[in-house]
């Protein structure tokens, strides 16, 4: 008898330990999975003024090499029903962008990048490129055994085109001003994504993302949302985007 109750009292500890969550054990989304806010459209003036960015809070992207800044950044996003927003907050002190222009190698000046890996059946993402002086770079890029290669969409326009703002402070927008740093918002439609599988994301969807600045200042500085390498291009060293 007291054997039968000893073995029951275990069974109840145990039932309960499985039904309840331990106390000290945090219940939010590990540091590699965003989740990722519903919105409503709105339209972008470049300084995340909208009240549709009220809906989620700020990531950190966290300095990598190889050379160091004081500098930090930040960005957030959100998805509505036509497509992702994506918005940047950089301290800078200087803007080096000189070139003027979109589908140009921007990579290699001042700039804030994301991309997109919607299917991990295949390795083929989404990449998009935005400098200070609001130029662009819209890329999907086939990843076999480490041979990134872009492609630049075809018909570019309408329903497919990208929605995209950035303003300075402290300074003026151009080459080489001294400045406090620098903001970019970008809309992103799902037609142009639409070579891609998984899209576009519902409730549940999980997308494998990671977040990108560089900055020229001090050499070359990188800030990422999730650690690499050597390459903004490892994409199996991703995050992952949870839509709400």
């Amino acid at each position: 008898m007291k054997k039968t109750a000893t073995v029951n009292s275990l069974l109840l500890a145990f039932a309960i330990c499985f039904m309840c969550p331990a106390r000290g054990l945090s219940q939010q989304p590990a540091d590699n999975v965003l989740v990722i806010k519903k919105c409503n459209d709105f339209e972008l003036t470049g300084d995340g003024s909208a009240s549709e960015w009220n809906k989620t809070g700020w990531i950190e992207l966290t300095q990598q090499g190889p050379d160091k800044s004081p500098y930090t950044t930040r960005a957030k996003v959100l998805y509505s029903e036509k497509g992702l927003y994506f918005l940047y907050d950089c301290v800078d002190k200087k803007l080096n962008a000189k070139l003027k222009g979109d589908f140009l190698n921007i990579f290699t000046e001042d700039v804030a990048e994301f991309f997109l890996w919607t299917d991990e059946a295949y390795p083929i993402y989404f990449e998009y490129e935005i400098s200070p002086l609001d130029y662009e770079l819209p890329i999907i890029v086939p990843n076999f055994n480490g041979r990134a290669q872009g492609w630049l969409p075809w018909r570019y326009e309408g329903e497919k085109k990208t929605r995209h703002a950035t303003t300075v402070t402290g300074g003026q927008k151009e080459s080489g001003a001294t400045i406090d740093g620098w903001k970019a918002e970008v809309f992103l439609p799902y037609r142009l994504l639409s070579p891609l599988n998984n899209v576009p994301p519902v409730s549940g969807t999980k997308w494998r993302a990671n977040v990108y600045r560089i900055d020229y200042d001090h050499g070359r500085t990188y800030f990422t949302w999730q650690k690499i390498e050597k390459s903004f291009h490892e994409y199996e060293k991703y995050g992952t985007f949870l839509f709400e």
